[in-house]
C-alpha cells in the first residue's frame, strides 16, 4: 500500500464508525476511496439524485437540508453522509452543500455494504432498522479498554525511519525536529524477508533495527563517538514489533516480556509509528484502578487535591474510549468515595478517634453509582444513639468540616442547598434519623417531598454500616405501604419535564447564560431518576442504582412488559450524551456543564434525544394514573 493510502485509512481509522474496523476492512475502504474537491457554496449532493457512494469528510464543512430547503444538520471534519438513502432508494433524501471548501472520500456502496455485514458496530452506526434508542443504547454498553483497544489509537505521528548510512548527527537532527524519541533503522534489500517493505517511490526497505534516544547516552557520548559515526553500526539490531491491530494489553506485555522500552508499530511489514512505554503507562494512568490506589497514597488534603486533574483526564477516557454511562459512573463514584475516605481517615488521625460510633452517608448520584464529572456534595452523618450533643458534636463538627472542605478543594463543590454533615440537621443519632424518614412519608409536604427525593438515595460511604441499612429497611417497608406518599411523590415529579413542545420540537432554556441549551440533568436525567425510583419505592426495592431499580421493577411486573427496557434505554441515552457533552467543554478547556445546544448535536443523535424525551413524557404521564391520590385523602 502506497504513502496516499496509507494515510487515508489511518486518518479514517481515528473517527467512528470507522476507529473499530479492523485493518482489512480499513485496507478494502482505502483501496477504493474516490477523492474529490469542493468549493464553497458547490452542491455535492441534489435532492432526487442516485447515491451510489457513502460520504466521508475529509476536511471542510458540509450543510445538509430537508427536501424544503431548510437546514437539517451541519458536518465537519470525520462526518459522514448519504448513509440514509444508501440503506433505502439510493436517491438523495436529504441535499447537501459544501459551506467551505471541501474534501471528499467517496467510499463505494459495495464497500459500504460489505462493512455493514461485516462489523456490527459499523452496522448498528448506520442502520436505522432497529429503534433508535436501543441500537445506541446496546452499543454503548460495550466496554473498550487496554484488553480490546487496538494498539494503533496510541500511534500520533508516522516514526523517524533513517538509512543504515546516515550519520549520527544527522540522526539526532531528525529525531529533535520530529519531538520523537527513536529512529528506525533501514537498509535497502532485495527479496521479500522478514520486516521488508515498499515505499512510495518503489525502492523496496528492511527494518534492521532501532536506535533511542537513550542510545545516544550509552553507546555514542558513553563511548566517546564521532557524530559522523553511521547510524547502522550502533543501532540495536534486536528487534521486537507488534502489529497495528494489536491491543494495548498486548503491547504492554510484549515491552515488559523482552525487556523493551520502544515498539515499533507495523502496518503487515509497514512500520506506521513507535510506541514507547510511557505511552501505555500515560494510558492506563488515567484509569480509575490508578486514581483510586493514588488517592490511597496520598499523605494530606493538599496531595488529594492535586489529584483533581487526574479524575477530569479519567472521565474523558473513559468516554473517548467507549465506557456507557454505568462504567463511567461507577468509575467516578469509586473514585469519589475514595477521596472521602482518604478524607476521613486523614482527619481521623488528625482529630483522634470518635467519641462514639458514627456512619457517613452519601446521598444523590454517588449513592447511585451514577456520579458525573459535574457534582457537588450531599453527606450526612448519622451518629449512633449514645451521641451526646454537649461533649460529642465538636468532634463531629471537626470532621465534617475537615471532609468537606477537603471534597471542595478535590473539586466536589459544596452543595448549595447545605445537605452536608457541616448543617446539625443532617448530623444526628439514628433513631432522629429513623424519626425524620418516618415524618416525610407519613406527611408528604412539599418541602419534605424534596427531602424524600435527596436522601431517598442513600449509601454508607464509612463507619457502621448497618446504620444506613437501618434506614434503607425502613424506606423500603414503610413507603411501599404508604399509596399518599407514593401519589404526592408522583406528583411532585412532574415538576420538572422533558423539553418537548408541539410537534416535539425543542423547548429551550430562557435563563440568559444558557439561553436557547437545554439543561440535560435538570429536563433529562433528573426527572427520570424521580420516576423510576417512585416506582421501585412502591415495589418495595432496596437497589439505590436506578438501572438495579428498573431490573427490580421488571421483575415484580409493575409495568407493562417492555417499558423498562424502554425506560433504560431513554436514560443510558440521555446520561451518554450529557457524559459526551461535559468530555468536549473539558477538551475545549471549558467548565463543563450540564446544558447543550440543539443545533451543537449531529442530526442522528439530536433524533434519539427526542426519542428518549418522548419515553420520558410518556412515563410522567403514566404516574399519575398509577398513583392516583387515595379517596379518602381526597374528600378532605
Amino acid at each position: 500500500m502506497d504513502v496516499e493510502l496509507l494515510e487515508i485509512r489511518q486518518f479514517m481509522g481515528q473517527f467512528p464508525p470507522f476507529d473499530g474496523l479492523s485493518d482489512e476492512l480499513l485496507d478494502a475502504i482505502a483501496e477504493r476511496v474516490e477523492v474529490s474537491y469542493f468549493k464553497t457554496g458547490s452542491e455535492i449532493l441534489e435532492l432526487n439524485d442516485i447515491v451510489s457512494e457513502l460520504c466521508f469528510i475529509r476536511s471542510g464543512a458540509v450543510e445538509v437540508y430537508r427536501r424544503q430547503g431548510e437546514l437539517y444538520n451541519r458536518l465537519g471534519e470525520g462526518d459522514i453522509f448519504g448513509h440514509f438513502s444508501l440503506l433505502r432508494n439510493h436517491k438523495v433524501r436529504f441535499p447537501a452543500q459544501a459551506i467551505e471548501d471541501t474534501l471528499i472520500y467517496f467510499i463505494p456502496n459495495d464497500v459500504f455494504q460489505r462493512l455493514c455485514e461485516e462489523d456490527d458496530n459499523f452496522a448498528d452506526f448506520v442502520e436505522l432498522e432497529r429503534p433508535r434508542l436501543e441500537t445506541v443504547a446496546e452499543q454503548q454498553k460495550k466496554s473498550n479498554d487496554m484488553m480490546v483497544t487496538r494498539i494503533r489509537k496510541l500511534v500520533t505521528r508516522y516514526p523517524v525511519m533513517v538509512a543504515s548510512t546516515t550519520s549520527l548527527q544527522q540522526v539526532a537532527q531528525q529525531i529533535n525536529d520530529a519531538q520523537a524519541s527513536a529512529a528506525i533503522v533501514l537498509t535497502q534489500c532485495t527479496g521479500s524477508p522478514r520486516y521488508s517493505f515498499q515505499d512510495s517511490e518503489g525502492a523496496k526497505w528492511k527494518m534492521v533495527g532501532i536506535f533511542t534516544d537513550s542510545d545516544f547516552r550509552t553507546r555514542v557520548v558513553a563511548e566517546g563517538l564521532s557524530p559522523q559515526t553511521a547510524i547502522g553500526d550502533v543501532a540495536s539490531s534486536h528487534l521486537i514489533t507488534i502489529q497495528s491491530d494489536a491491543s494495548i494489553y498486548e503491547a504492554m506485555l510484549t515491552m515488559l516480556r523482552n525487556n523493551v522500552h520502544h515498539l515499533p508499530v507495523l502496518y503487515r511489514q509497514r512500520p506506521v509509528g513507535v510506541v514507547h512505554l510511557s505511552d501505555i503507562i500515560r494510558y492506563e494512568t488515567h484509569s480509575g484502578l490508578y486514581l483510586v490506589s493514588n488517592v490511597f497514597n496520598q499523605s494530606s488534603a493538599q496531595g488529594l487535591a492535586k489529584l483533581a486533574p487526574d479524575v477530569s483526564a479519567a472521565f474523558v477516557r473513559m468516554v473517548q474510549e467507549g465506557a456507557n454511562s454505568q462504567m463511567v459512573g461507577s468509575a467516578l463514584s469509586t473514585v469519589g468515595r475514595s477521596f472521602f475516605r482518604r478524607l476521613l481517615e486523614l482527619a481521623e488521625a488528625e482529630l483522634g478517634p470518635p467519641p462514639v460510633p458514627y456512619c457517613f452517608m452519601v446521598n444523590g448520584s454517588m449513592a447511585r453509582n451514577e456520579q458525573s464529572i459535574v457534582t457537588d456534595q450531599d453527606n450526612a452523618l448519622i451518629l449512633s444513639d449514645d451521641f451526646i450533643p454537649e461533649e460529642h458534636d465538636a468532634y463531629f463538627y471537626a470532621l465534617a468540616k475537615f471532609v468537606s472542605d477537603g471534597l471542595d478543594a478535590c473539586g466536589y463543590t459544596y452543595c448549595k442547598g447545605d445537605i452536608m454533615a457541616t448543617n446539625q440537621e443532617w448530623r444526628q443519632p439514628l433513631s432522629v434519623w429513623k424519626d425524620y424518614f418516618g415524618d416525610w412519608i407519613s406527611n408528604p409536604t412539599p418541602k419534605k417531598l424534596l427531602q424524600s427525593s435527596i436522601f431517598f438515595d442513600l449509601d454508607s460511604i464509612y463507619g457502621e454500616e448497618h446504620f444506613v441499612e437501618t434506614l434503607q429497611d425502613l424506606i423500603a417497608r414503610r413507603a411501599a405501604e404508604s399509596p399518599l406518599f407514593l401519589a404526592a411523590m408522583a406528583r411532585n415529579a412532574l415538576n420538572r419535564t422533558p423539553p418537548l413542545g408541539f410537534f416535539r420540537t425543542f423547548v429551550m432554556e430562557k435563563d440568559g447564560k444558557h439561553n436557547n441549551s437545554i439543561n440535560l440533568k435538570r429536563r433529562g436525567t433528573a426527572p427520570m431518576v424521580d420516576l423510576i425510583r417512585i416506582h421501585a419505592l412502591a415495589c418495595g426495592s432496596k437497589a439505590q442504582n436506578t438501572f438495579q431499580r428498573l431490573k427490580d421493577i421488571s421483575d415484580t411486573q409493575l409495568l407493562a412488559p417492555g417499558v423498562s427496557d424502554k425506560l433504560s434505554y431513554a436514560f443510558e441515552f440521555l446520561c451518554m450524551t450529557r457524559l459526551r457533552h461535559q468530555m468536549i467543554d473539558i477538551q475545549e478547556d471549558r467548565e463543563p456543564d450540564n446544558n447543550i445546544e440543539p443545533e451543537n448535536v449531529e442530526d442522528s443523535e439530536r433524533h434519539t434525544l427526542k426519542d428518549a424525551f418522548h419515553v420520558l413524557s410518556n412515563a410522567q404521564k403514566f404516574l399519575k394514573f398509577r398513583y392516583p391520590v387515595p379517596a379518602q385523602r381526597q374528600r378532605h
